[in-house]
Protein backbone atom coordinates (compact mmCIF):
# COMPACT_ATOMS: atom_id res chain seq x y z
CA UNK A 1 0.00 0.00 0.00
CA UNK A 2 0.98 3.56 -0.76
CA UNK A 3 2.63 5.89 1.79
CA UNK A 4 0.42 9.35 2.25
CA UNK A 5 3.50 10.80 1.78
CA UNK A 6 3.06 10.52 -1.77
CA UNK A 7 -0.53 11.69 -1.55
CA UNK A 8 0.97 15.26 -2.81
CA UNK A 9 3.17 13.74 -5.55
CA UNK A 10 -0.04 11.98 -7.40
CA UNK A 11 -2.19 14.61 -6.58
CA UNK A 12 -0.59 16.72 -8.67
CA UNK A 13 -0.96 14.08 -11.60
CA UNK A 14 -2.61 15.57 -14.75
CA UNK A 15 -3.34 13.95 -18.21
CA UNK A 16 -0.18 14.39 -20.13
CA UNK A 17 -0.40 17.40 -22.14
CA UNK A 18 -1.05 17.23 -26.31
CA UNK A 19 2.02 15.39 -27.80
CA UNK A 20 3.60 14.79 -24.71
CA UNK A 21 3.17 10.57 -25.91
CA UNK A 22 5.61 10.58 -28.75
CA UNK A 23 2.64 10.37 -31.77
CA UNK A 24 -0.12 10.37 -29.83
CA UNK A 25 -0.71 13.76 -30.05
CA UNK A 26 -0.44 14.43 -33.95
CA UNK A 27 -2.57 14.15 -36.53
CA UNK A 28 -3.63 10.75 -37.51
CA UNK A 29 -2.82 9.08 -34.07
CA UNK A 30 -5.09 6.16 -33.79
CA UNK A 31 -8.28 5.92 -31.56
CA UNK A 32 -6.78 3.11 -29.25
CA UNK A 33 -3.78 5.12 -28.56
CA UNK A 34 -6.23 7.85 -27.50
CA UNK A 35 -8.28 5.49 -25.23
CA UNK A 36 -5.41 3.96 -23.19
CA UNK A 37 -4.44 7.78 -22.10
CA UNK A 38 -7.46 8.94 -21.10
CA UNK A 39 -7.66 5.50 -18.90
CA UNK A 40 -4.34 6.44 -17.41
CA UNK A 41 -5.65 9.70 -16.25
CA UNK A 42 -8.46 8.67 -14.72
CA UNK A 43 -6.98 5.77 -12.96
CA UNK A 44 -4.31 8.21 -11.59
CA UNK A 45 -7.37 10.90 -10.53
CA UNK A 46 -8.87 8.37 -8.62
CA UNK A 47 -5.58 6.76 -6.51
CA UNK A 48 -4.77 10.84 -5.90
CA UNK A 49 -8.10 12.34 -4.37
CA UNK A 50 -8.04 9.69 -1.21
CA UNK A 51 -4.68 9.48 -0.30
CA UNK A 52 -5.23 13.38 -0.05
CA UNK A 53 -8.33 13.83 1.94
CA UNK A 54 -6.36 11.04 4.20
CA UNK A 55 -3.33 13.37 5.05
CA UNK A 56 -5.46 15.86 5.79
CA UNK A 57 -7.44 14.46 8.51
CA UNK A 58 -4.00 13.31 9.40
CA UNK A 59 -3.15 16.61 10.05
CA UNK A 60 -6.14 17.93 11.40
CA UNK A 61 -5.91 14.86 14.24
CA UNK A 62 -2.50 16.12 14.82
CA UNK A 63 -3.98 19.30 15.86
CA UNK A 64 -6.32 18.15 17.84
CA UNK A 65 -4.78 15.95 19.76
CA UNK A 66 -3.27 16.22 23.65
CA UNK A 67 -0.36 18.03 24.02
CA UNK A 68 2.41 16.20 26.12
CA UNK A 69 3.15 19.75 28.40
CA UNK A 70 3.99 19.63 31.88
CA UNK A 71 2.35 21.69 34.59
CA UNK A 72 3.27 23.58 38.01
CA UNK A 73 0.95 25.25 40.99
CA UNK A 74 1.61 28.74 40.44
CA UNK A 75 2.52 29.26 43.95
CA UNK A 76 5.81 26.98 43.31
CA UNK A 77 6.40 28.31 40.06
CA UNK A 78 6.21 32.40 40.55
CA UNK A 79 8.97 33.77 41.04
CA UNK A 80 9.70 37.42 42.80
CA UNK A 81 12.20 39.16 41.41
CA UNK A 82 15.38 41.84 43.05
CA UNK A 83 14.82 45.29 41.47
CA UNK A 84 16.69 47.82 41.48
CA UNK A 85 17.22 51.82 40.48
CA UNK A 86 19.89 54.54 40.19
CA UNK A 87 19.34 56.61 43.24
CA UNK A 88 21.50 59.63 44.69
CA UNK A 89 21.87 60.85 48.34
CA UNK A 90 20.22 64.42 48.92
CA UNK A 91 20.61 66.68 51.61
CA UNK A 92 16.79 67.94 53.11
CA UNK A 93 18.34 71.78 52.55
CA UNK A 94 21.26 73.13 50.73
CA UNK A 95 20.38 76.37 50.83
CA UNK A 96 22.04 80.07 49.25
CA UNK A 97 23.38 82.14 52.91
CA UNK A 98 22.41 85.95 52.01
CA UNK A 99 23.15 89.12 53.56
CA UNK A 100 19.87 90.57 54.93
CA UNK A 101 21.66 93.93 55.74
CA UNK A 102 23.91 96.05 53.46
CA UNK A 103 27.70 96.77 54.76
CA UNK A 104 30.98 95.98 54.70
CA UNK A 105 32.15 91.97 55.99
CA UNK A 106 34.22 92.54 58.73
CA UNK A 107 35.36 89.11 59.24
CA UNK A 108 33.71 85.17 58.44
CA UNK A 109 34.46 82.17 60.77
CA UNK A 110 33.95 79.36 58.71
CA UNK A 111 35.67 78.16 55.36
CA UNK A 112 34.64 75.63 52.84
CA UNK A 113 33.96 71.78 54.11
CA UNK A 114 33.89 72.78 57.74
CA UNK A 115 30.75 71.78 59.48
CA UNK A 116 28.83 74.46 61.68
CA UNK A 117 26.43 74.12 64.35
CA UNK A 118 22.90 75.24 64.58
CA UNK A 119 22.92 78.82 65.42
CA UNK A 120 26.76 79.31 64.97
CA UNK A 121 28.17 82.91 63.14
CA UNK A 122 29.35 82.81 60.10
CA UNK A 123 29.31 86.05 58.96
CA UNK A 124 30.20 89.39 60.97
CA UNK A 125 28.68 92.56 59.11
CA UNK A 126 30.34 96.03 60.10
CA UNK A 127 27.59 97.71 62.70
CA UNK A 128 28.27 100.54 63.42
CA UNK A 129 25.50 102.63 61.15
CA UNK A 130 23.24 100.12 62.43
CA UNK A 131 24.16 100.84 66.41
CA UNK A 132 24.29 104.31 65.41
CA UNK A 133 20.52 103.64 64.02
CA UNK A 134 19.47 102.12 67.36
CA UNK A 135 20.80 105.05 69.72
CA UNK A 136 19.08 107.33 68.16
CA UNK A 137 15.71 105.15 68.22
CA UNK A 138 15.73 104.64 71.95
CA UNK A 139 16.34 107.96 72.37
CA UNK A 140 13.36 108.77 70.59
CA UNK A 141 11.32 106.64 72.89
CA UNK A 142 12.55 108.37 76.09
CA UNK A 143 11.75 111.34 74.64
CA UNK A 144 8.13 110.26 73.90
CA UNK A 145 7.71 108.49 77.31
CA UNK A 146 8.41 111.78 78.47
CA UNK A 147 5.69 113.61 76.52
CA UNK A 148 3.50 110.59 77.60
CA UNK A 149 4.07 111.53 81.70
CA UNK A 150 3.87 115.08 81.09
CA UNK A 151 0.38 115.02 79.36
CA UNK A 152 -0.70 112.44 81.98
CA UNK A 153 0.18 115.06 85.00
CA UNK A 154 -1.94 117.44 82.81
CA UNK A 155 -4.72 115.21 82.16
CA UNK A 156 -4.76 114.23 85.61
CA UNK A 157 -4.58 118.06 86.82
CA UNK A 158 -7.35 118.95 84.60
CA UNK A 159 -9.93 116.44 85.63
CA UNK A 160 -9.16 117.98 89.04
CA UNK A 161 -9.83 121.32 87.94
CA UNK A 162 -12.66 120.80 86.44
CA UNK A 163 -14.57 118.78 90.05
CA UNK A 164 -13.71 122.21 91.56
CA UNK A 165 -15.43 123.94 88.53
CA UNK A 166 -12.46 126.01 87.73
CA UNK A 167 -12.28 124.76 83.96
CA UNK A 168 -14.59 123.32 81.00
CA UNK A 169 -15.29 120.07 79.67
CA UNK A 170 -13.41 121.07 76.91
CA UNK A 171 -10.16 121.67 78.56
CA UNK A 172 -10.40 118.14 79.92
CA UNK A 173 -11.50 117.02 76.32
CA UNK A 174 -8.39 118.53 74.87
CA UNK A 175 -6.10 116.66 77.51
CA UNK A 176 -7.21 113.41 76.92
CA UNK A 177 -6.39 113.92 72.82
CA UNK A 178 -2.65 114.77 73.77
CA UNK A 179 -2.73 112.05 76.21
CA UNK A 180 -3.94 109.33 73.07
CA UNK A 181 -1.91 110.96 71.02
CA UNK A 182 1.36 111.07 73.03
CA UNK A 183 0.83 107.06 73.58
CA UNK A 184 0.41 107.14 70.03
CA UNK A 185 3.57 108.33 69.37
CA UNK A 186 5.53 106.29 71.80
CA UNK A 187 4.20 103.26 70.24
CA UNK A 188 5.38 104.23 66.83
CA UNK A 189 8.78 105.03 68.79
CA UNK A 190 9.23 101.75 70.11
CA UNK A 191 8.46 100.27 67.17
CA UNK A 192 11.21 102.02 65.22
CA UNK A 193 13.45 100.89 67.87
CA UNK A 194 12.88 97.04 67.41
CA UNK A 195 13.74 97.68 63.49
CA UNK A 196 16.64 99.68 64.71
CA UNK A 197 17.58 96.51 67.01
CA UNK A 198 16.74 94.03 64.67
CA UNK A 199 18.62 95.55 61.67
CA UNK A 200 21.67 95.20 64.15
CA UNK A 201 21.40 92.11 64.81
CA UNK A 202 21.19 91.08 61.11
CA UNK A 203 24.90 92.04 60.90
CA UNK A 204 25.40 88.92 62.30
CA UNK A 205 24.72 85.79 60.11
CA UNK A 206 24.59 82.35 61.83
CA UNK A 207 23.78 79.19 60.22
CA UNK A 208 19.87 78.49 60.49
CA UNK A 209 20.91 74.51 61.15
CA UNK A 210 23.41 72.11 61.50
CA UNK A 211 25.17 71.87 57.92
CA UNK A 212 28.60 71.32 56.19
CA UNK A 213 30.04 74.56 54.24
CA UNK A 214 30.27 73.78 50.78
CA UNK A 215 31.12 76.90 49.29
CA UNK A 216 32.23 80.02 50.94
CA UNK A 217 31.50 84.07 48.58
CA UNK A 218 32.29 86.13 51.71
CA UNK A 219 35.31 88.06 51.59
CA UNK A 220 36.75 90.11 54.04
CA UNK A 221 36.30 94.01 53.65
CA UNK A 222 33.75 93.50 50.71
CA UNK A 223 30.90 95.52 50.53
CA UNK A 224 27.67 93.52 50.16
CA UNK A 225 24.17 94.48 49.53
CA UNK A 226 21.25 92.78 51.03
CA UNK A 227 20.10 89.54 49.49
CA UNK A 228 24.32 89.07 47.95
CA UNK A 229 25.10 85.45 49.07
CA UNK A 230 27.66 84.64 51.46
CA UNK A 231 27.87 80.56 52.37
CA UNK A 232 26.15 77.77 50.62
CA UNK A 233 25.02 75.24 53.12
CA UNK A 234 23.95 71.50 53.34
CA UNK A 235 22.01 70.26 56.18
CA UNK A 236 24.00 67.72 57.95
CA UNK A 237 21.75 64.77 59.40
CA UNK A 238 18.06 64.44 57.68
CA UNK A 239 19.04 62.86 53.81
CA UNK A 240 16.76 61.25 51.87
CA UNK A 241 17.29 58.97 48.52
CA UNK A 242 15.93 60.15 45.86
CA UNK A 243 15.67 56.72 43.49
CA UNK A 244 14.51 57.25 39.19
CA UNK A 245 12.50 53.93 38.20
CA UNK A 246 10.23 52.73 35.40
CA UNK A 247 6.36 53.35 36.13
CA UNK A 248 5.78 49.61 35.86
CA UNK A 249 7.98 48.88 38.57
CA UNK A 250 5.87 51.49 41.08
CA UNK A 251 3.53 49.34 42.39
CA UNK A 252 6.32 46.46 43.68
CA UNK A 253 8.29 48.71 45.44
CA UNK A 254 5.15 50.05 47.05
CA UNK A 255 4.26 46.71 48.22
CA UNK A 256 8.32 45.72 48.98
CA UNK A 257 8.67 45.05 52.66
CA UNK A 258 12.33 46.29 52.79
CA UNK A 259 15.04 48.22 50.61
CA UNK A 260 18.39 48.77 51.06
CA UNK A 261 20.57 51.30 49.27
CA UNK A 262 24.19 50.47 48.06
CA UNK A 263 26.49 52.85 47.27
CA UNK A 264 30.08 53.04 45.69
CA UNK A 265 31.54 51.51 48.95
CA UNK A 266 29.16 48.35 48.75
CA UNK A 267 28.06 49.23 52.20
CA UNK A 268 23.97 48.06 52.00
CA UNK A 269 22.17 50.68 54.18
CA UNK A 270 18.62 50.05 55.31
CA UNK A 271 15.79 52.77 53.75
CA UNK A 272 11.84 53.11 54.45
CA UNK A 273 9.98 54.37 52.11
CA UNK A 274 8.54 58.10 52.42
CA UNK A 275 6.87 58.70 49.12
CA UNK A 276 6.73 57.80 45.26
CA UNK A 277 5.39 60.19 42.95
CA UNK A 278 2.76 59.83 40.16
CA UNK A 279 3.86 62.28 37.98
CA UNK A 280 6.14 60.47 35.01
CA UNK A 281 8.69 62.79 33.69
CA UNK A 282 8.18 64.05 30.02
CA UNK A 283 12.09 63.63 29.26
CA UNK A 284 13.43 60.41 31.30
CA UNK A 285 9.95 58.69 31.57
CA UNK A 286 10.47 57.96 34.86
CA UNK A 287 8.93 58.09 38.51
CA UNK A 288 10.91 59.31 41.71
CA UNK A 289 10.96 57.54 44.85
CA UNK A 290 12.60 59.14 47.79
CA UNK A 291 13.68 57.24 50.74
CA UNK A 292 14.82 58.31 54.30
CA UNK A 293 17.84 56.10 56.32
CA UNK A 294 16.64 53.76 58.89
CA UNK A 295 20.45 53.73 60.56
CA UNK A 296 23.74 54.80 59.39
CA UNK A 297 23.49 57.22 56.31
CA UNK A 298 25.53 58.16 53.50
CA UNK A 299 26.79 61.40 53.09
CA UNK A 300 24.78 63.93 50.85
CA UNK A 301 25.98 63.95 47.41
CA UNK A 302 26.90 60.13 47.51
CA UNK A 303 25.46 57.72 44.07
CA UNK A 304 24.59 54.05 43.73
CA UNK A 305 21.55 51.89 43.79
CA UNK A 306 18.30 51.41 45.63
CA UNK A 307 17.48 47.52 45.57
CA UNK A 308 14.69 45.59 46.42
CA UNK A 309 12.18 42.15 46.07
CA UNK A 310 8.96 42.64 44.51
CA UNK A 311 6.80 40.94 47.02
CA UNK A 312 4.08 40.10 44.18
CA UNK A 313 4.47 36.96 42.47
CA UNK A 314 5.86 37.08 38.89
CA UNK A 315 5.35 35.03 35.94
CA UNK A 316 9.12 33.57 35.21
CA UNK A 317 10.61 34.09 31.77
CA UNK A 318 11.23 30.62 30.79
CA UNK A 319 7.09 30.16 30.68
CA UNK A 320 6.39 33.27 28.45
CA UNK A 321 5.12 32.36 24.96
CA UNK A 322 3.99 34.86 22.44
CA UNK A 323 0.38 34.31 20.67
CA UNK A 324 -0.91 36.89 17.93
CA UNK A 325 2.28 39.20 18.99
CA UNK A 326 0.97 39.05 22.86
CA UNK A 327 3.07 37.98 25.69
CA UNK A 328 1.52 35.60 27.70
CA UNK A 329 1.37 32.13 29.34
CA UNK A 330 -0.40 28.93 29.32
CA UNK A 331 -2.64 27.39 32.29
CA UNK A 332 -4.61 24.50 32.46
CA UNK A 333 -8.05 24.67 33.06
CA UNK A 334 -10.49 22.01 32.89
CA UNK A 335 -8.17 19.96 30.75
CA UNK A 336 -7.57 22.43 28.31
CA UNK A 337 -5.19 25.25 28.10
CA UNK A 338 -5.84 28.52 27.97
CA UNK A 339 -3.68 31.66 27.22
CA UNK A 340 -3.44 34.14 29.79
CA UNK A 341 -1.98 37.36 28.12
CA UNK A 342 0.11 39.63 29.75
CA UNK A 343 0.00 43.34 28.74
CA UNK A 344 3.50 45.37 28.96
CA UNK A 345 5.09 42.53 29.56
CA UNK A 346 8.63 42.09 27.98
CA UNK A 347 11.32 39.44 26.51
CA UNK A 348 13.39 37.99 29.16
CA UNK A 349 11.69 40.00 32.08
CA UNK A 350 9.59 38.51 34.93
CA UNK A 351 6.37 40.05 34.85
CA UNK A 352 3.60 40.39 37.46
CA UNK A 353 0.51 37.99 37.26
CA UNK A 354 -1.93 36.98 39.80
CA UNK A 355 -3.13 33.71 39.65
CA UNK A 356 -4.46 31.29 42.43
CA UNK A 357 -2.11 29.74 44.24
CA UNK A 358 -3.16 26.66 42.84
CA UNK A 359 -3.39 27.31 38.90
CA UNK A 360 -1.39 25.17 36.73
CA UNK A 361 1.03 27.13 35.01
CA UNK A 362 2.51 25.28 31.93
CA UNK A 363 6.09 25.44 32.51
CA UNK A 364 7.02 22.89 29.66
CA UNK A 365 6.24 22.21 25.89
CA UNK A 366 3.78 25.67 26.03
CA UNK A 367 5.80 26.25 22.82
CA UNK A 368 3.45 23.66 20.80
CA UNK A 369 -0.18 24.75 22.93
CA UNK A 370 -2.96 26.29 20.96
CA UNK A 371 -5.24 28.29 23.15
CA UNK A 372 -8.67 25.79 24.13
CA UNK A 373 -6.13 22.47 23.20
CA UNK A 374 -6.52 19.69 25.29
CA UNK A 375 -4.05 18.50 27.30
CA UNK A 376 -5.90 15.76 29.85
CA UNK A 377 -3.69 14.86 32.44
CA UNK A 378 -1.21 16.79 32.29
CA UNK A 379 2.09 15.62 33.70
CA UNK A 380 3.20 17.83 36.66
CA UNK A 381 6.53 18.99 36.55
CA UNK A 382 9.51 17.41 38.54
CA UNK A 383 9.90 20.93 40.57
CA UNK A 384 6.56 20.09 42.30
Amino acid sequence: MESSNDAPTLARARCPPEGSFGGIGRPGATAVNLTRVALLCAALGGLATPLVARAQAASAAAASAPAAVQSQRYAEAAVHPRREATAAVLARNESRISAEVPGRILRWHRDAGENVAKGEWLVEIDGADYRIARDRAASAVDAQQARLALAERQLARARELQAQSFVSPEVVNQRETEASLARAELASARQQLAAAELALARTRVAAPFAATVRQRLAQAGEVVAAGAPLYVLVERGEAEVAATLAPADAAGLRAAGAWVFEGADGRALALQLRRVSDVVSASSRSVEARFAFKGEAAAPGAEGRVRWQDARPHVPPAAMVRRDGTLGVFVVEGGRARFVPLPGAQEARAAPLALPADARLVVQGQHTLANGQAVPGAAASAAR
